[in-house]
């Protein structure tokens, strides 16, 4: 038989034997070493780690690239909230197109197959953002599957229209719903409302939650309760959830015990946590990071993810999820290999069952690949991996390569 591609020398297991993964119809035949056949194409790997891809399970497309529009004073999550109101009221199709087109292509040259935008529909942004997501789902399909959530940032009690909208969105192209119940004057009813348009449109929930560092000041029971209530397990995620970062570990373990029962998973934003939170402090300033590890142990599925990309919720990033990995090893002090290999799960196979989507490699599977030049998960987080490469259903989407030096004639 003629294979479509061949990849030979990967390596899909840390320091495990080199194979071949041979591909035909966009699907894998083969994961084998020194697997004898022809190709049409082949690759050598050179023994670089071979996965399915990164998942990015939190990201806001619509509003990043914005630095030059807004002011940042305060750095605090009312100031970004602020501010991206007032920078979205200008926002047109083709703008959002431009932005959110650019993060893509640096998502997919950072490795990430999969991802999870949350786009903002009310009377300010009205559906200009979301026909320019659309747009991006549709165009960027050759190299990563993007998903589609629409959210009420801003609240849903105080703003019915955002409601009808919402619903609006969920039946033209939205995948999933998502709420932020701590700008909402009615957190508690925020978070029914969303409910109901989940089981409307028969579609998961993402919540932002509880983006403080007071333990006392919680909307997430009422999402547990309201999950349970639904019979929702495994269809709801929460964000942020930072005040879990001011609680012991103990505490921390009961309300994973109560989010794993419920079938709630977790995201962690490191870049974001960290650069709002902490501001009233002049010293010892707390990192306000949920520690997802902890929660993770307890059966939680967890992931760690970008959030934003150079706007006032985050004024840095570039959409590499292995970095993000790294810094949230470092931010949560982790060191172990086994650590690590939880943390890069959370940005790969965990993240990716957060979503809903199968993740790895197998006979028979999506010819979804991607190579880092590492010898596998703990090093790819220690090391901040390069991303060498990578193919979505058998056809190659990107191609970074290795670095080269070029040492002066007659050295060796």
């Amino acid at each position: 038989m003629l294979f479509d591609l061949v990849i030979r020398n990967a390596l899909t297991e840390p320091n495990g034997e080199r194979v071949d993964i041979a591909v035909k119809d966009g699907v894998i035949a083969a994961i084998e070493p020194a697997f004898r056949c022809e190709a049409v194409t082949e690759t050598d790997a050179k023994g670089a780690f071979a996965f399915s891809g990164f998942a990015e399970s939190h990201i806001h497309l619509d509003k990043a690239g914005i630095l030059g529009r807004c002011t940042i004073c305060e750095g605090t999550l009312a100031e970004a909230v602020r501010e991206t109101a007032r920078a979205k009221k200008g926002f047109e199709i083709e703008d959002v197109y431009a932005r959110a087109s650019a993060v893509v292509e640096k998502a997919i040259a950072s490795g990430t197959t999969w991802l999870r935008t949350f786009v903002e529909i009310d009377p300010r942004a009205g559906f200009r953002s979301f026909e320019a997501i659309l747009r991006v789902k549709a165009d960027y399909a050759f190299a990563i599957d993007i998903e589609i959530c629409a959210f009420a940032q801003e609240g849903l009690t105080q703003e019915p229209e955002t409601f009808a909208m919402l619903d609006r969105a969920l039946s033209q192209g939205a995948d999933l719903v998502g709420g932020c119940p701590y700008t909402d004057p009615d957190p508690r009813r925020h978070a029914e409302l969303i409910f109901e348009l989940a089981l409307k449109h028969d579609v998961a929930v993402d919540f932002h939650l509880d983006f403080d560092l007071n333990p006392e000041n919680t909307n997430l029971p009422a999402v547990i309760e309201e999950t349970m209530r639904h019979g929702w397990g495994g269809r709801v995620s929460v964000g942020h959830v930072t005040n879990l970062s001011a609680l012991p570990a103990e505490a921390v373990r009961a309300i994973a015990m109560l989010l794993a029962e419920a079938g709630i998973a977790l995201t962690v934003l490191p870049a974001t946590d960290l650069f709002l939170n902490g501001r009233a402090y002049e010293a010892l300033v707390p990192r306000g990071v949920a520690p997802a590890h902890l929660l993770a142990e307890c059966g939680v599925v967890t992931s760690i993810a970008t959030n934003n990309v150079l706007n006032p919720f985050t004024p840095y990033g570039d959409a590499s999820l292995v970095r993000m990995a790294n810094l949230y090893a470092n931010v949560a002090q982790l060191s172990r290999d086994d650590d690590m290999a939880l943390v890069f799960s959370m940005v790969s196979a965990s993240a990716a069952k957060l979503m809903g989507k199968a993740h790895g490699l197998a006979v028979g599977g999506e010819a979804t690949v991607v190579l880092l030049d590492c010898a596998g998960p703990a090093d790819a987080v220690r090391e901040v991996a390069r991303v060498i490469g990578g193919w979505k259903n058998g056809r190659q989407s990107f191609w970074n390569g290795l670095p080269q030096i070029f040492r002066p004639a007659g050295r060796a």
